[in-house]
């Protein structure tokens, strides 16, 4: 990393082809895989993410909203990407930039229905989600035969894919929840295939179902955490390989003396003598508060150095004392050596919000494989 750099991000694509072989390897080499490029790509880089999967072999894309959709065909990504949670004021962008829509509502299918009818469609791919205990988004069971009536009457659909979202695959205490939907699920799958119009594929599994539960894999899996080198377990996590690596370099060091405090709102109070660095990164970049008070732990020079008192908006100052350490040297907030995950649960958050919360004005450094 450049010191005129200070702080970036390293998006390191070498470790996204290992974790993307590591899941393909679970599951049959039938199944699609849809990779989640959401958010970012996870706080990462949506269209290099993309593009490297797109390079891999993935069969499907999937992102949250329709601009997310939309950027990425800006970037050149030619793959099928499924929107999973597209809005009413969204819908006529869909079809100019080839997105698929998830149609979870009445409410959505008729808005979509009358925009794809409106400019002339006709067999215009949609997917439909269906809840099964999430009760996040999603039709319920029994709107499918109204559902499948408005389908047979239309010319502009076709349904692509049926799917659901599992709540809790990661957790075995919840193994017998998990269960229950993949039963509804199924039950689901019997009843579109008998009432809905086409040959729908179907796919149910997350990142920690294609662990947990692969055979419940059907016709595709959405892996989203998995391909950035996490996967809430810890055995798993030692096989893959994190994708980004979050740097700075020390701006300044100072010599506190006891009774001394540092940051604002007389955050921190020495007790005794500490030496304190200070980085070029706050809550602004991504680094919240939540952090602060040691809740964090950054490396410099292979030693864990605690984060002490608030959190500053560009900056934050961790404890060196007893680190051999001097202005300008690189400190690892996380990466190779400290997951995010690791980090994260220092104060009791997950990598997932870390990661997807970092501020885009941290530098993106692509790193080939």
């Amino acid at each position: 990393m450049p010191e005129s750099r200070g702080t970036v991000l390293e998006i390191h694509l070498g470790a996204l082809a290992h974790n993307y072989r590591e899941l393909r390897a679970r599951i049959r080499p039938e199944t699609r895989f849809l990779g989640v490029v959401k958010a970012y790509g996870y706080g990462s880089d949506a269209a290099a993410i993309a593009r490297k999967l797109e390079a891999l072999g993935a069969d499907y894309l999937g992102v949250a909203f329709t601009d997310e959709g939309v950027y990425l065909r800006q970037q050149g990504i030619r793959l099928p990407i499924l929107v999973l949670h597209p809005q009413p004021g969204d819908l006529g962008t869909l079809i100019p930039h080839c997105l698929e829509p998830s149609l979870y509502s009445p409410r959505i299918l008729e808005r979509f229905l009358q925009v794809a009818a409106a400019s002339g469609q006709e067999d215009y791919p949609v997917h439909l989600k269906f809840n099964t205990g999430l009760n996040r988004l999603g039709f319920k069971a029994e709107d499918l035969p109204a559902l499948a009536e408005t389908l047979r009457g239309s010319r502009n659909l076709i349904v692509r894919s049926v799917f659901s979202h599992l709540a809790a695959s990661d957790d075995p205490g919840e193994a017998d929840f998990t269960r229950g939907q993949i039963q509804a699920f199924e039950e689901i799958v019997s009843a579109v295939r008998s009432e809905v119009p086409g040959a729908p594929f179907f796919h149910l599994l997350n990142t920690s179902g294609v662990l947990n539960y692969p055979e419940s894999q059907w016709d595709m899996v959405r892996c989203g955490i998995g391909l950035y080198g996490y996967s809430n377990d810890p055995k798993t996590d030692a096989r893959l390989r994190p994708v980004a690596r979050l740097l700075t370099r020390i701006s300044q060091i100072h010599d506190v003396a006891p009774g001394e405090w540092v940051g604002y709102n007389k955050g921190f109070q020495a007790g005794e003598a500490r030496r304190t660095a200070t980085l070029p990164i706050g809550h602004a970049d991504g680094i919240g508060r939540i952090y602060g008070q040691g809740a964090g732990q950054v490396l410099i020079g292979g030693k864990t150095a605690p984060i002490l008192g608030n959190v500053c908006m560009d900056m934050t100052m961790v404890d060196v004392t007893g680190i051999s350490c001097r202005e300008g040297d690189e400190v690892e907030f996380f990466g190779d050596v400290r997951s995010a995950e690791a980090f994260a649960a220092g104060a009791g958050t997950i990598s997932y919000e870390l990661l997807s919360g970092l501020s885009r004005r941290v530098p993106r450094e692509i790193i080939p494989e």
